[in-house]
């Protein structure tokens, strides 16, 4: 059963467009995630039949940008409740293969699985229009908040050299800027713990650092 209680449509001062994932713009998610995620293994991508099946189960929490018909943007996410004495995970077992077995329709916190913008398309802020929209979804579903696992993807190119539990410790005395944590934490997502083996992708060293954001932050 497809889940329509909730539907977005944002359009940015720039004319792109933010809203709920169609069907229809499966295939062109899927090249998306190949050309945002390029070093990320195979078996961890989304592919399109993935997102037709995310369609069918929560199709509110799954977000688009487009600038025409062109995806541009994505992000996707699941209820949950979670753990937080007991927080390892990794990507495949909380996305389960990509297939997103483990939505909690009652979940209360938003998961959310992955953020991409296409690289001609980045530093317009839009990765922070699809926070809002997820914070958006949040407050609407009354959620305690968003969570998910930031990628340390500056540590990969410096891991010959310091440890990426030190990496962590100066990003957070702010000793160290990180291309994907640094615009995270200016969001407002508290760092909570340093995740090892969460994906299989070289760039970040297989590290993520699990993040959290109170449903109360204004985006």
């Amino acid at each position: 059963m497809i889940n329509t209680t909730f539907t977005y449509h944002q359009l940015l001062p720039n004319g792109l467009l933010i809203c709920n994932l169609l069907p229809e713009h499966a295939n062109r998610l899927e090249a998306l995630q190949r050309i945002v995620f390029p070093s990320l293994a195979e078996d961890e991508l989304i592919l399109a039949k993935h997102y037709l099946h995310h369609y069918k189960i929560f199709a509110e929490g799954q977000f688009v940008i487009l600038d025409g018909d062109e995806v541009v943007g994505m992000t996707t996410t699941m209820r949950c409740n979670f753990d937080f004495d007991n927080h390892h995970h990794t990507f495949k077992e909380t996305i389960a293969g990509g297939w997103m077995y483990n939505h909690e329709p009652d979940g209360q916190w938003l998961y959310g699985l992955d953020v991409g913008v296409h690289p001609n398309y980045r530093g317009k802020g839009l990765a922070r229009e699809l926070y809002r929209a997820r914070q958006t979804l949040a407050l609407h579903l009354g959620l305690k908040g968003q969570l998910t696992v930031g990628l340390m993807n500056g540590f990969g190119a410096v891991s010959n050299q310091i440890t990426a539990q030190e990496y962590y410790q100066q990003l957070l005395a702010g000793e160290r800027s990180d291309p994907t944590l640094g615009p995270q934490l200016k969001i407002g997502f508290k760092p909570l713990d340093l995740i090892k083996d969460y994906v299989n992708d070289p760039s970040c060293g297989n590290y993520g650092v699990l993040l959290q954001l109170d449903i109360h932050t204004i985006i």
